[in-house]
């Protein structure tokens, strides 16, 4: 099978001409591909295309869209997740999260996760595979279709560990951004830090893109290591000094800053302690702290921190002189957790 979902508009140009077409019909599929308020998902819909050459490609494998949705949650505040079906009857997730000038969508880059995060309900069933650059970008196009918008932006926050997945990860980020038209400084890689490949990350991203614009995102979540292995089993083999030291490596190398994703939790990293423990770990660089709100799952006993406690250690970062910010949960009437929507799916 052949998706030609990703293909630059030269490689569909190309596809054209191999089947004795205009070069200008390479263009047309590019279009009709990357048009967002189109709905149409088949070959043979691609109306501005000669039949016989529809069939053609249709005869030969070629595909737009290999996901399927089998669930949606609309939650109040308008953020949309989408549970999709992929053809070998998997299933992933991605969210549409809407402000007034702004879609922000988040990204799957694998079927599960194999980080097994304590927090986390997609690590719970471990890792299925990874997907492909056309499974990632044809989650897009769900988004943009459902909610009959224009992405504007990205983060690869869903299921799975993007560094584990990196070469589809980068194909996609070429096509997200020459062929979606967003602008790397729009998109977000987040992980959990895998050793050796942040530093692999900002090399290979040389050699694919160009460049290396797109915000890294570490989900940190702990001030200390001990606190982190208890939380993410992972951790073990990548001590936090370890990452701090790759991450300044990484700025250095691409010139842009680092976020540390810190996810509150009550009792257990949520102390005026572990701010000003994270400030020593932090200082002297270019970063930014993220302060999550917890989203709670069944399967663990974690919990929320408090208002209090989130808003002084918020201010306690800012005062040692760390860039902090408070992102806000979306979508918690409607399995705002990672992984929650398929996990409910699956035990149906």
């Amino acid at each position: 099978m052949k998706n030609l979902l990703g293909s630059s508009v030269k490689d569909l140009e190309n596809v054209a001409l191999d089947y004795g077409q205009a070069a200008f019909r390479g263009r047309q599929i590019y279009n009709w591909i990357y048009n967002y308020r189109n709905k149409k998902k088949n070959i043979d819909q691609i109306e501005v295309l000669p039949l016989d050459f529809r069939k053609k490609l249709k005869d030969d494998g070629y595909k737009v869209s290999e996901l399927s949705i089998q669930e949606r949650n609309l939650a109040n505040d308008g953020t949309l997740k989408l549970l999709l079906s992929t053809e070998d009857n998997e299933s992933i997730e991605c969210v549409g999260i809407p402000t007034e000038k702004r879609l922000t969508a988040c990204l799957s880059s694998q079927v599960g996760c194999p980080m097994d995060c304590k927090f986390c309900a997609t690590g719970k069933e471990g890792l299925k595979r990874s997907l492909k650059a056309s499974e990632i970008l044809d989650q897009i196009l769900f988004i943009e279709n459902e909610m009959n918008r224009k992405v504007t932006n990205i983060v690869f926050m869903g299921m799975g560990e993007p560094l584990l997945n990196i070469d589809e990860l980068l194909v996609s980020i070429r096509s997200i951004n020459e062929d979606f038209q967003i602008s790397q400084r729009k998109i977000t890689v987040s992980t959990v830090a895998v050793p050796k490949m942040i530093n692999k990350l900002s090399e290979k991203s040389f050699l694919v893109l160009g460049n290396c614009q797109f915000t890294l995102a570490i989900s940190l979540h702990a001030s200390n290591q001990k606190i982190r292995e208890t939380i993410i089993p992972s951790a073990k083999n990548y001590e936090i000094e370890n990452i701090i030291e790759d991450c300044k490596r990484y700025v250095r190398d691409t010139g842009r800053r680092v976020s540390f994703e810190y996810l509150m939790l009550s009792g257990v990293n949520d102390k005026l302690e572990h701010a000003n423990e994270l400030s020593n770990l932090l200082k002297g660089f270019q970063c930014h702290v993220n302060l999550i709100q917890y989203n709670k799952i069944d399967e663990v006993e974690f919990q929320r921190a408090s208002q209090k406690n989130l808003q002084s250690f918020q201010s306690r970062l800012s005062n040692n002189g760390i860039a902090v910010s408070l992102r806000k949960s979306r979508g918690l009437d409607k399995n705002a957790a990672c992984g929650q929507l398929r996990q409910n799916a699956t035990k149906k």
